[in-house]
């Protein structure tokens, strides 16, 4: 089976029939993704210090920071996260990151003052930036490219739960009684641990991809994993496996980090961080400048919490569908499809706004949120993701993720012009429209197609 550059890792990690094993690498990643809410719990912390324990102040620096800081964290936890993974391998930076983040986590929880406490925030951001990228892009190699969108997207899904449920044990902590100051560092220790539990799990349960191991000519430890693997599927489901088709495969390269500047990989570069660019900034637009605009309609603070509480409903929706079609539709279609969705809708909901009554309102808003949030799935999971060679995949996710919280750093600033110019509201929703015009014209022209693919002919930029 074996040859001197190669232990046929992809060829046979693709032929496997859907399985147990194959449930079980989901559910843990999943799991993994769904706990380490650092940033869910963000805003009802910083509810509480500013409203209740006075450690913020309104429209102090240290209020600004407390947002800029931990996306500060991830951008930089992205960009160095993902070369640190594809050197050390998917599990063990998985456990790096779980640890970084859980140590800062309960350091945030027992901090004596807010200079303390955004040390550790800065960890958080810096931990978990680097822990999603190894995430979605490392369990990419791991399920068959048949149906490796379905599979991611599945994992997305469940994660974007993290936000509602960690908001609604927010409340629960409130209903017991306890006191503010100890309030928010429960909310602190809760995803600490649980995500102690992730740890656990991913050290028994996940193994090393071997795909990564091949690619860094380890191909005994990589044809060990693989043969366990395969005995572990053909145990469950009681049938001999397929054959494996590749009988003569190309050996997997070893790509440096400058590689993702040169020739094909610079054409993916850049369009990844496009991709996820359109992903933070017309999600941060919807987000943060959608109760503005109600407010500026007319309706009340607790309308617009209502309104947009129920448009947010969207998003698991939207994200549920994405996992049922991914598959089914070229990955560049997809992305084209889902910018002109958000575009079109956006500008329909800005120009038909004051029309639409507050009912109109609540489905436009869902509406534009199931496709956003379907299009958060297949730029974060999915395409984006998938689209690297194994040898250097966190490392080219990783900085197409740390130019989306580039983007999010600055975007705001070009929002608040717009919105305070004559075009006003409106204006930024035809921003959206423009900047996902953009980003749809560089996948159709720079993309590649990875819906189907192998790893291994993705990766095959020669």
């Amino acid at each position: 089976m074996a040859n001197k550059t190669s232990v046929n890792i992809g060829a046979r990690l693709d032929r496997l029939p859907q399985s147990k094993w194959h449930v079980k690498i989901w559910l843990v990643t999943a799991f993994a993704l769904l706990v380490c809410w650092s940033n869910g719990i963000g805003g009802s912390v910083q509810n509480i210090l500013l409203n209740e324990l006075h450690w913020l102040e309104p429209g102090s620096t240290l209020l600004a920071m407390w947002g800029t800081t931990y996306t500060a964290g991830q951008l930089f936890g992205a960009l160095i996260g993902g070369p640190i993974g594809d050197k050390i391998g998917r599990k063990k930076s998985i456990l790096l990151y779980e640890i970084i983040h859980i140590i800062a986590m309960i350091g945030g929880a027992l901090s004596p003052n807010i200079a303390v406490l955004y040390v550790f925030r800065l960890l958080q951001g810096l931990a978990l930036g680097a822990l999603l990228v190894v995430l979605f892009a490392g369990f990419t190699e791991y399920v068959p490219g048949k149906n490796r969108g379905t599979w991611s997207s599945r994992t997305s899904f469940i994660g974007n739960w993290a936000h509602p449920i960690c908001n609604g044990i927010a409340l629960l902590i409130v209903s017991t009684g306890v006191s503010m100051n100890m309030n928010w560092r429960i909310q602190f220790m809760i995803p600490s641990i649980l995500s102690i539990i992730a740890c656990i799990f991913i050290y028994v349960k996940f193994p090393e991809s071997p795909r990564w191991l091949e690619s860094q000519g380890r191909l005994d430890e990589a044809d060990k994993i693989m043969t366990s693997i395969e005995k572990e599927i053909e145990k469950s489901t009681g049938k001999p496996l397929p054959p494996v088709e590749v009988t003569n495969p190309k050996p997997v390269k070893k790509l440096p980090f400058t590689a993702l500047f040169k020739g094909k990989l610079l054409r993916r570069t850049i369009v990844g961080s496009l991709v996820l660019i359109g992903m933070n900034t017309i999600q941060y637009t919807l987000m943060n400048w959608m109760p503005s605009m109600l407010s500026g309609l007319g309706y009340d603070t607790s309308k617009s919490q209502f309104m947009t509480m129920f448009g947010l409903f969207g998003a698991p929706f939207g994200i549920f569908i994405a996992s049922l079609i991914m598959d089914k539709i070229p990955r560049r279609v997809m992305g084209v499809i889902l910018l002109a969705g958000m575009a079109g809708l956006g500008v329909a909901t800005g120009l038909l706004a004051p029309t639409l009554g507050m009912t109109g309102l609540i489905v436009m808003t869902f509406l534009l949120n199931t496709i956003i949030y379907m299009y958060v799935c297949y730029a974060s999971a999915v395409y984006v993701p998938e689209m690297w060679p194994t040898s250097a995949k966190l490392s080219g996710s990783g900085f197409s993720n740390a130019m989306g919280r580039v983007s999010n750093i600055f975007f705001p600033f070009l929002v608040t012009n717009v919105a305070a110019s004559s075009m006003g509201s409106g204006g930024v929703f035809i921003l959206i429209a423009i900047v996902a015009a953009i980003i749809a014209v560089a996948v159709i022209f720079l993309g590649v197609e990875t819906r189907g693919e192998s790893v291994e002919n993705i990766g095959d930029v020669e």
